[in-house]
């Protein structure tokens, strides 16, 4: 194979990359999408790897998962800033309840959000390649919320591509 047919079927897989994440990045599928952004909780999220559990303190007192896609994944494993484009995250989160059957445990109660991350350094050049969804119960919530997503990012972790979770070995 030599060096053009090589570039043409790189450029192949990354265009089928991106295809792939088409829900997430509002191209295809049902549901809400998010104001500014217009990323949608992508299909079969809850089956993704997961890439790092969290805990949120006070005030939210949140449980949180955060999973990722096949990119995600290989991004995480190979150490790769920045992420590429098609990498998409999803942060769950549910109300942190003490379990009433074992005392020192605590178990999810009721969940609260979605969260979802997706990478197109074209399309969202404007908030450091991300673009940012929030869910409650499916619905994307207001614009307002979705202004504070990028400032917070890019307040506290501009030097990891913007992406607060790190790789739960």
């Amino acid at each position: 194979m030599n060096l053009r047919q090589l570039a043409g079927l790189s450029a192949v897989v990354g265009v089928a990359a991106l295809a792939a994440t088409g829900v997430a990045l509002g191209d295809s599928g049902g549901g809400d999408s998010s104001p500014i952004y217009g990323v949608k909780i992508p299909d079969g999220y809850r089956r993704w790897v997961l890439i790092a559990p969290a805990q949120e303190a006070e005030p939210l007192n949140e449980l949180r998962a955060v999973v990722g896609n096949d990119l995600a994944i290989k991004a995480y494993q190979e150490s790769t800033l920045p992420f590429p484009d098609g990498t998409v995250l999803v942060k769950l989160a549910w109300k942190h309840v003490q379990s009433p059957e074992f005392e020192p445990a605590s178990i999810p109660g009721a969940a609260t959000t979605v969260q979802v991350m997706v990478k197109d350094s074209q399309k969202y050049a404007s908030t450091g390649g991300w673009g940012f969804g929030r869910f409650i119960n499916g619905k994307a919530v207001d614009e307002a919320q979705h202004q504070t997503c990028f400032a917070c990012h890019q307040a506290r972790v501009k030097n990891h591509d913007f992406v607060f979770t790190r790789w739960a070995p």
